[in-house]
């Protein structure tokens, strides 16, 4: 064998804090590292040359200590980061944007430690001619393509029509063609997480990416593991499945609660793969347990389109419940000012014995007869002024243009999408109505869709009775604007004066004071004199079976005319409050349906002689079962005081229509020289493990072929462990097997090591090894060479590349390259 070369460095970056324990995390698609600084409590995202891409920080509220990260984790295709606070909360950072763009709620209540979060691709079907040859579907093509674009004018010679038109239409959006959602106003509207997320156009785009129907054959499975031993399910980033609860089995049951440490699953199988441990098995034994996902390959309706639908809705609904938020703001911001100066006068108007005692009747005499009341003169030229009018003014105009601009901008373009997305989900229910399985009725889409529809009725009557306000005051601030200088001057009125005074619009001025000084007709919609229960109790008299927009119109009529009604029925907070409770009805019933199929594997414990120092797994496909789809699972395990030992187990599965069945576990033991110890070790493929050892003056990285025939696997019972074979002499001529040295360093000195496979979804990148050094503060990343080019290679492609098919595939030579992620 030819003496090896050492590995190649690819970047260097150097932190400026010490990392704590389990961190860093690179990103599996691009050479980007998240970290934790403890002392300036921040989440810091780096890239080569030490240059920090984002920095994250959680605010809490005065007296509470800000959460801190407590479990990391990258999304397959390295678009956001998962990150697990200490407040029981797991958020997705996005790149781009150093806002939370999801909020997961795991425990908010503090009552659990999330310790573990699991993020996978699953491919949900393959697309047509997806595995044929290229000269096949050249041939399928020109059967019948062309004949349909030279009959039906379809496409023209350098571009043929669709492949699979069933598919195109199937996955046909209308977003691009829709107005962009604009961002809301930087000022905040409240307190949530949703405060400031909204406000940037970076973050909007970022947020309500169209759907790609190149991505329409995967599914992103998120598990998280709490220390109270819950299991948090969710798909496509936030849609949530639900919380299970393992129990062991009766035959080997044990009380206490089983925690979640580590997760792995092969993107073509829906069986995912959980290790969790027993406080009372002091770190000398874990449990392999599958769970099997069997609504990922059996969905009626393809899961990554409903999951894309689902989650969008979730973010209009969040982006609606904002520009309400603001809606609210702005109005009051038109109504407080003017309520202040109006209050002094209704105070000294009350105290007059003669005249009127009110603000209307005083202003509305005075336009009528030019007469001002002593009180209301007193008032204008002392208390208001110029001044006074010049606030009054700002205050008022600008709080109804940006209302105006609220509804017409932010809210009426939301509820247009709202409106699609759930018409399409009404056809998709209307289309499987016979099926029990898909979770979410026509009755109940439809009812959202009349929430939908009443938003948008009263948000163009707003929009209606803003526009008309804004005019109306404007005719009556200038002619307070009048009065006052008027009131101002101790002789004759002058000549601009008294063309001010022929240019006043009358009518207008007497009915802003009649209908909109005191009290303005949006306030129906804003009030905030509807309490909680009055709302609930209002809207619990609507029935089910009754138009809800006929109700609400009622309601509205019966307020015009002077006659009692219900207040919390048109009330705008109130009804985003509905459309939000029926919208997470659905959710929820569709993650029921979901959540009945999920089932748990037989367990396979797996028991050490000593404590366990570093682990890792893998789950790859089992050619070998028969007509029926097989699994493997390699995990591998050092032990403390052994540090030369190393454990593979492997776990065989049988899976058919989704639900596993455990075929057999055997266990291989291997042993490096003597002088020589594993410091770290992880998976790059579903062949390769990779191997960080130290020997005295050298450090080197090798690369174990765990399937190979060379490595003796022998039946595993519990506790049953085989003796070791010496690591180098039994794969020194195993394909696959390599060994390579790192570069004279002696700064460096690693302690820690993640590995990756080789990725095209955001660019070519090969696969590299990632080293932090002893300092806690060295990151090097290094060109790990591939030791088997083979399935390995091929299921991680497939596992990070967003597919792309027909004519685009061959002139391309490779998937993923026009679907770039954002």
């Amino acid at each position: 064998m030819a003496e090896p070369e050492p590995l190649r460095l690819l970047s260097e970056t150097r932190f400026d804090h010490r990392v704590p324990d389990g961190l860093p995390k690179s990103n599996p698609t691009v050479d980007l590292t998240a970290t934790w600084d403890a002392s300036a409590e921040n989440l810091l995202i780096y890239r080569p040359k030490d240059q920090v891409v984002s920095k994250i920080r959680q605010i809490s509220r005065p007296g509470i200590a800000a959460p801190e990260p407590l479990a990391l984790k990258w999304k397959p295709d390295g678009q956001f980061l998962a990150v697990g606070w200490s407040d029981g909360h797991v958020r997705l950072m996005g790149l781009e944007y150093n806002k939370a763009a999801h909020h997961i709620p795991i425990c908010p209540d503090s009552s659990a430690k999330i310790t573990h979060i699991g993020w996978a691709r699953n491919i949900i079907g393959n697309p047509p001619n997806a595995h044929s040859h290229p000269s096949q579907q050249d041939q399928s093509l020109s059967s019948w393509q062309h004949d349909m674009a030279r009959e039906l004018e379809l496409g023209d010679k350098e571009r043929p029509p669709p492949v699979d038109l069933p598919r195109e239409l199937t996955f046909l959006e209308i977003d691009a063609s829709l107005p962009k959602i604009s961002p809301l106003p930087s000022s905040s509207a409240g307190d949530g997480e949703d405060a400031m997320v909204f406000t940037l156009r970076t973050s909007i785009e970022f947020l309500f990416q169209p759907f790609k129907a190149d991505d329409s054959d995967q599914v992103y499975i998120m598990v998280v593991g709490t220390n109270d031993g819950r299991l948090h399910l969710s798909i496509y980033d936030s849609f949530v499945i639900g919380d299970f609860r393992y129990t062991l089995p009766s035959a080997i049951y044990r009380p206490g609660v089983l925690q979640l440490t580590h997760h792995t699953s092969h993107p073509t199988m829906s069986t995912h793969s959980l290790f969790l441990k027993h406080p009372s098995d002091d770190d000398r034994a874990l449990y392999l347990v599958p769970m099997d996902l069997p609504f990922i390959p059996s969905s009626p309706i393809n899961l990554s389109l409903i999951a894309s639908k689902l989650t969008t809705v979730q973010k209009l609904l969040r982006y609606v419940k904002q520009a309400q938020l603001h809606m609210v703001v702005e109005y009051n911001n038109s109504r407080e000012l003017p309520s202040r100066f109006m209050r002094s006068v209704q105070e000294d108007l009350a105290k007059e014995e003669s005249g009127p005692s009110d603000i209307v009747p005083a202003l509305f005499h005075a336009v009528v007869t030019g007469h001002l009341y002593p009180v209301a003169r007193e008032w204008l030229v002392d208390q208001l002024a110029e001044r006074g009018h010049k606030r009054w003014d700002k205050a008022v105009t600008s709080g109804l243009q940006n209302l105006r601009s609220l509804i017409h901008e932010n809210l009426i373009p939301a509820l247009e999408r709202l409106s699609i997305i759930l018409s399409r989900l009404r056809g998709l229910a209307l289309f499987y109505d016979n099926r029990d399985d898909i979770g979410f009725s026509v009755t109940q889409i439809t009812r959202a869709m009349d929430f939908v529809s009443c938003l948008k009725v009263i948000g163009h009557r707003i929009l209606l009775q803003v526009m008309e306000e804004l005019d109306f005051f404007n005719a009556f601030s200038a002619w307070l604007r009048f009065q006052i200088d008027r009131a101002a001057q101790s002789g004759s009125v002058g000549d601009e004066l008294s063309d001010r005074e022929a240019a006043l619009d009358i009518g207008s001025v007497l009915a802003y004071v009649q209908h909109y000084l005191v009290q303005s007709p949006m306030a129906i919609f804003f009030d905030d004199g509807v309490t909680e229960q009055e709302a609930q109790a209002d809207w619990q008299t609507v029935g089910e079976g009754s138009s809800l927009l006929d109700t609400i119109d009622m309601q509205l009529k019966q307020h015009e005319a002077g006659q009692p009604y219900k207040k919390g029925l048109p009330h705008v907070a109130y009804l985003v409050d509905q459309l939000d409770a029926r919208a997470s009805g659905i959710f929820r019933d569709i993650a029921e349906a979901q959540k009945r199929s999920v089932h748990f594997g037989q367990p396979t414990k797996m028991v050490l002689q000593h404590a366990m120092s570093s682990m890792d797994a893998v789950m790859c496909p089992d050619t070998t079962v028969g007509d029926s789809s097989g699994a493997r699972t390699f995990t591998a395990i050092t032990q403390q005081t052994h540090d030369s030992e190393l454990y593979i187990f492997c776990t065989r599965l049988k899976i058919i229509n989704g639900i596993s069945t455990k075929i057999s576990d055997t266990v291989a033991s291997l042993r490096v020289q003597t002088s020589g110890k594993i410091v770290d070790l992880k998976f790059s493929s579903g062949t390769t493990l990779v191997l960080l050892l130290s020997y005295p003056g050298k450090t080197a990285v090798v690369q174990v072929p765990v399937q190979s025939p060379q490595i003796n696997y022998a039946p595993y019972t519990e506790g049953d462990l085989p003796p070791p074979q010496d690591l180098e002499k039994t794969l020194a001529t195993a394909e696959g097997y390599r060994v390579s040295p790192l570069p004279d360093d002696p700064a460096l000195s690693p302690i820690q090591m993640e590995a990756h496979s080789r990725s095209e979804a955001r660019g070519e990148i090969a696969p590299r090894v990632c080293l932090l050094g002893r300092d806690r503060a060295t990151w090097k990343v290094f060109v790990l060479e591939d030791g088997i080019q083979n399935e390995s290679s091929n299921a991680s492609s497939v596992a990070q590349t967003p597919r792309t098919f027909g004519k685009a595939n061959k002139e391309n030579g490779r998937s993923g390259k026009d679907s770039e992620a954002a």
